[in-house]
């Protein structure tokens, strides 16, 4: 009797050695990994729709969110923006891990799939809530954003002067959640639209086989 209760009391003692040296080690494992530092980019290219896709599937973009930004409205409803009384412009906000994708990459995505040549609209949407604009987050951002805009504009790529805006992230509302991955949740009638707006036109005219496809 006295034999089996040593026993079961060693097998109890190593049973809770074993799980204290378990949990020692992966609280250790976990107190070596580095935490995910993530930054910010926001972005104004028209129909906020259109935005979306060039982004999700990045290596490097934890998420993409629509909404408005730039305004001088509290909270606005999309009816309010598209009214364009709000001074908000259709956005995307992209939280991403700069180890592992520049904001110099998200800054020629942006270029890749908008018209920056017009002023208050952005191909059949016409009003200052379809501008195209860069909300930068730092200085560093601003300096690449103005570094990259020259560069094009002096490439002559795109036939006519730059007019997109680059101006200091404000306050960023996201959208209502139907407008949230429009893309994939309305598929039929994203594609409608967007072949209608001539978006895909234009870009595959402005830069042909370079083009990057969504």
């Amino acid at each position: 009797m006295k034999t089996a209760m040593i026993t079961i009391g060693v097998a109890a003692i190593w049973g809770v050695m074993s799980m204290t040296l378990t949990s020692a080690l992966a609280a250790e494992k976990t107190a070596g990994a580095k935490p995910v530092q993530t930054e910010t980019a926001t972005f104004a290219g028209g129909c906020f729709w259109c935005m979306e896709s060039p982004y999700e599937n990045l290596p490097g973009v934890l998420s993409v969110t629509v909404g408005y930004t730039g305004g001088h409205k509290d909270r606005p409803t999309y009816e309010e923006v598209s009214s364009g009384e709000t001074g908000h412009a259709e956005s995307v906000q992209i939280q991403f891990d700069p180890a592992k994708i520049s904001y110099e990459r998200l800054l020629d995505v942006f270029w890749r799939n908008i018209d920056p040549t017009t002023k208050d609209r952005e191909f059949v949407d016409v009003g200052t809530q379809y501008r195209t604009a860069i909300f930068y987050h730092s200085e560093e951002q601003r300096r690449l954003a103005e570094e990259s805009k020259k560069q094009l504009d002096a490439s002559g790529r795109f036939g006519k002067p730059i007019v997109t805006e680059i101006v200091p992230a404000g306050k960023f509302w996201p959208a209502e959640e139907y407008h949230q991955d429009y893309y994939k949740k309305n598929p039929g009638r994203y594609k409608f639209y967007r072949f209608n707006s001539g978006r895909d036109q234009y870009l595959d005219r402005i830069w042909g086989k370079d083009r990057e496809k969504h």
